[in-house]
């Protein structure tokens, strides 16, 4: 059986609906009404290896940001309950990611703890209609909710939309490698017993 989740999230501000297949083949659909959202989240299906269905509705005339934070909140719990007890995967995973003149390391700890270290300069505060600033915060809440470790730092990047999408390319296949099975061992990757 594939490990898989489906998150269900409405409040006042948005109503949402996430499937993640983690042994998927990379197709996406979604639908968030925040167009570079959706086109970050095709990224991180195709490069994580994951099937990803994201349904979301919200307060656009607001502003993105309640949306695309939703999402990330949703996104970040589908993850942690397909992941189930996490026994036999590998936990940790890093990925460096050059996308043009642009370069962008991420290494996420599946560990059961969330924290967030992010380093990145965006040239302009808009990627088309998209506020830059929403990257951190998409990323932020999915570590708070699959409760993990997540670092990104970009090493040098010139284009606003390269350094976005070299994050969600790098976060992808960091997350692959950690979320794949490590066929030497079985229980979970903790001297602790448990994540």
């Amino acid at each position: 059986m594939p490990r898989s989740a489906r998150i269900q999230r409405k409040t006042a501000e948005t109503e949402i609906e996430v499937e993640l297949v983690l042994e998927g083949t990379g197709n996406a659909r979604t639908a968030t009404g925040v167009g570079f959202l959706d086109h970050m989240l095709a990224l991180l299906a195709r490069h994580g290896a994951f099937d990803l269905d994201v349904k979301a509705a919200g307060d656009l005339d607001v502003d993105q940001h309640h949306t695309v934070e939703d999402v990330g909140i949703c996104l970040g719990s589908a993850l942690k309950e397909s992941l189930g007890d996490q026994s036999g995967i590998r936990r940790f995973g890093h990925f460096t990611l050059p996308m043009e003149e642009t370069l962008v390391t991420s290494a996420v700890d599946l560990g059961g703890r969330a924290y967030f270290v992010f380093e990145a300069d965006f040239p302009t505060p808009k990627i088309g209609d998209f506020d830059s600033e929403l990257v951190a915060d998409f990323w932020q809440a999915f570590a708070a909710n699959a409760l993990c470790n997540l670092h990104i730092i970009v090493h040098h990047g010139r284009n606003s939309h390269h350094i976005a999408e070299g994050i969600f390319k790098s976060a992808a296949r960091a997350l692959r490698m950690a979320t794949s099975a490590d066929p030497r061992i079985s229980d979970v990757p903790s001297t602790k017993g448990t994540l």
